[in-house]
């Protein structure tokens, strides 16, 4: 059985299928704990980086065997921030999500396990989250099932690599010279209580929140 950390930011909205996440592990026989910075005292097995902002230490990370990152994109395409959100709004409905060794380079270490999240053009962030916060649990506890097997499909990185960088609560403005279908994907992504979909009209900021009617139209 392993020792395993999972390491997120105290206010993500990933929490809740970490926790699950955290229970599915114990249940396996595993010693979990969750954390909200990196350990640089103690040793693991295994540590997930969910949702986890900070970059590490190249001697921090070689304390644990190993330290593992699930990002939303297919490495090394998209590196950086927030991909999913990026890639949504570029109009993508098939976007990959990788599990992979986190080295001292940001999100650059070999890759071990690929999925893909399909969307329908209907979501909204919180049916977003729902999908990658599904498909990060179920790479994560492929990962350990699958160990040490796992470590022979490991591929290093090739080809371009790109960048997305960090969004902030201004990233959120809508346009008033285009239309709403236009800016559907950014409705999409927006959060409404963190960083909520506004405008500015004659001085002022207004901000508009979107939600979705339980049950379909049609």
């Amino acid at each position: 059985m392993y020792k395993i950390a999972i390491v997120t930011d105290e206010q993500s909205w990933i929490k809740p299928y970490i926790e699950r996440l955290e229970r599915d592990l114990r249940s396996m026989g595993h010693t979990v704990v969750c954390r909200y910075d990196f350990d640089t005292e103690n040793s693991y097995d295994f540590v997930f980086l969910l949702s986890y902002q900070e970059i590490i230490k190249k001697e921090w990370l070689c304390l644990n065997r190993h330290n593992l990152v699930v990002h939303e994109s297919d490495l090394p395409q998209g590196k950086g921030w927030s991909p999913l959100t990026w890639q949504i709004l570029e109009g993508k409905s098939q976007i990959t999500i990788t599990l992979f060794e986190a080295d001292e380079h940001v999100d650059a270490g070999k890759i071990y396990l690929q999925k893909k999240m399909c969307f329908d053009g209907t979501e909204l962030i919180d049916e977003l989250r729902r999908v990658q916060g599904e498909t990060t649990h179920a790479l994560c506890t492929a990962f350990v099932q699958d160990y040490p097997d796992i470590l022979r499909t490991a591929r290093k990185q090739v080809g371009e690599e790109s960048f997305y960088p960090r969004r902030r609560a201004k990233d959120s403005r809508l346009d008033l010279d285009r239309t709403i279908r236009e800016q559907i994907n950014l409705f999409r992504v927006v959060d409404n209580d963190r960083y909520p979909a506004f405008f500015e009209w004659m001085g002022y900021r207004y901000y508009l929140k979107i939600s979705r009617e339980k049950e379909d139209l049609l």
